[in-house]
């Protein structure tokens, strides 16, 4: 939808575009070959990133359709839309993007020069094209991002081919108006806008003299509800500040502990990933501590992640961001993000199995499922398992089957072993209450082997960092996205799906639709009601894309 939307937001200027153009165009004289020759150089020395490789074709389109003649310039002096393109690129950090990349400095002293009238064709050409060049990166790293999914431990398949940026941008000159072009480049999905809102608060926020907390008092390890603490005064102004505790909140006694500060603790630990219990321990004082300037730095990340998500056609979807924990199913995305469903779930561990990020499409619903171990852990967990105890296949409701003929054996022996070893065998766990994918399983195919299922392990569902699977995703409420899934088949009503889940008898069900699956990584996060949430780098992916970034040097293009 976001490329439909890029493509037809434009429409209605291009109804007169190439007469425009050709009203506009000049006999070729200096000015006219010194554009061409600037463009068939394929670099103009003085920007950032003098190459352009990836914009030359757009380039060469966008002047060739008026012969070569300049677009931003009346003579030696800049046409006003040249000042508004500039105005837009001074506002790149709005969007969470930097506006030197867009060499703004560097611009706007060539047009200065150029407008006392002594400067040479060439470099006048240079400008008029480095203009043109320079927004034509902008579109294109706000509405794609800056970096290659890839490069940031995303597997998003490379995004679909660009609209052309060139004649966008040549359609919005014709009506002088840049700032329609811009507003359709950025993301649809609603979260992009709210995180915008979130980067300008909290540059805002950033930008204010603020105490610095003292640290807990030695030998202290917790500050408690009723218990004085020194930097009270220093906390109240800072939980105020970031919205956590009321501006109209006075407890007298200011070291004072006092539940009003307690509650407001207890949000700030909730939208910040921690055990939400009230009490100022060193890793709620070390998530206080954190500089505003980088809370900034995690938004801009957020926003250039949310630049990869593919399109996605009207409907409903599910996502699950790893860093919250959290599966969301939304009826309606992207026009809409009030979600349906929230439901926790268990992510892989970090380091050793983390899930990944990729984009799939649930297709099928399998209830009592079997468990058809991985390779991994058939080799790694239940091989050794069973070479120290042989009772621990039958215990745990498990099989061997035969790759060869299929057929199934619960003897543990050392033929079998072998087998095993071998990877003539495999093991298999059959549905029940030992099963370790619970009563269903939710396929997206996809060549990892990573589906969503529910659990008879309920515990771990309760911690706040919850990364413990192999790299499958665990929902605590199953049957609510089996629900959700399934609600347009009328005939799996909730009783019927609760005993489809424990009857023991494999059922897989055809959904009437395929349904996107976005499994996400952001560490932060704006609900719907402008809540905002700041996340652990649980994966260390905020880093990696720090690297990304900077590993974007000068010579790219």
């Amino acid at each position: 939808m976001r490329r439909i939307a890029y493509l037809c937001a434009l429409a209605v200027l291009a109804i007169v575009l190439l007469p425009a153009c050709d009203a506009r165009a000049q006999p070729a004289g200096a000015l006219h070959s010194e554009i061409r020759a600037a463009i068939a150089r394929g670099a103009i020395p003085g920007l950032r990133r003098p190459g352009f490789s990836v914009h030359a074709k757009a380039l060469a389109r966008f002047y060739a359709g008026n012969g070569h003649a300049p677009v931003w310039f009346e003579g030696s002096l800049a046409r006003p839309v040249a000042a508004a393109a500039l105005a837009e690129l001074r506002a790149a950090p709005g969007q969470g993007l930097a506006a030197e990349d867009y060499d703004v400095d560097w611009l706007e002293r060539e047009i200065r020069a150029i407008a006392t009238g002594t400067a040479p064709p060439a470099r006048l050409a240079h400008a008029e094209v480095a203009l043109t060049l320079t927004l034509l990166r902008y579109l294109s790293e706000l509405h794609l991002g800056r970096v290659r999914p890839t490069d940031a431990e995303f597997r998003y398949a490379v995004a679909q081919r660009e609209p052309a940026l060139d004649v966008l941008l040549g359609r919005a000159l014709l009506h002088e108006q840049l700032a329609p072009v811009i507003a359709a480049a950025e993301p649809t999905l609603p979260m992009y806008a709210r995180l915008k809102a979130l980067l300008a608060h909290y540059r805002r926020l950033a930008a204010q003299p603020i105490a610095e907390l003292p640290p807990l008092p030695q030998r202290v390890k917790r500050i408690r509800a009723g218990e004085h603490y020194l930097g009270t005064p220093q906390l109240r102004q800072r939980l105020r500040l970031l919205g956590d505790l009321s501006a109209d909140s006075d407890d007298g006694d200011r070291s004072l502990f006092s539940d009003a500060v307690v509650g407001a603790v207890r949000r700030f630990q909730e939208r910040h990933g921690l055990s939400p219990d009230g009490v100022l321990g060193r890793q709620t004082l070390a998530q206080l501590d954190v500089p505003l300037a980088a809370r900034v730095r995690q938004i801009e990340l957020a926003l250039e992640r949310l630049r990869w998500v593919p399109h996605l056609p009207p409907g409903p979807a599910l996502v699950v961001n790893i860093p919250s924990y959290r599966l969301l199913a939304f009826t309606d995305l992207p026009a809409s993000d009030r979600a349906a469903l929230r439901t926790r779930v268990i992510v892989g561990r970090a380091v050793r199995t983390p899930t990944p990020v990729f984009v799939g499409a649930m297709r099928l619903v399998e209830f009592s499922p079997y468990w058809n171990v991985p390779p991994s852990i058939q080799n790694n967990e239940i091989l050794p398992r069973l070479m120290r105890d042989p009772g621990y296949l039958a215990r745990e409701d498990m099989e061997l089957v035969s790759k060869r003929d299929a057929s199934v054996t619960t003897a543990v022996s050392a033929q079998t072993l072998a087998a095993l070893r071998a990877g003539t065998f495999r093991v298999r766990q059959r549905p029940g209450a030992r099963n370790a994918l619970g009563g269903v399983k939710f396929v997206l195919p996809n060549t990892m082997n990573i589906y969503l299922h529910s659990t008879p392990s309920r515990q771990l569902f309760e911690r706040a960092r919850r990364d413990f699977s192999h790299g499958c995703i665990r929902v605590d409420d199953a049957p609510g996205l089996a629900r959700f899934v399934l609600r347009d088949q009328p005939q799996w009503t909730e009783p019927r799906i609760e005993e489809a889940m424990s009857s023991g008898i494999t059922r897989t069900v055809r959904l009437a639709r395929d349904i996107p699956v976005i499994i996400f990584y952001t560490t932060v996060v704006v609900d719907a009601q402008g809540r905002a949430s700041f996340l652990p780098d649980v994966y260390g992916y905020d880093r990696k894309l720090e690297q990304a970034l900077r590993a974007r040097g000068a010579g790219a293009t």
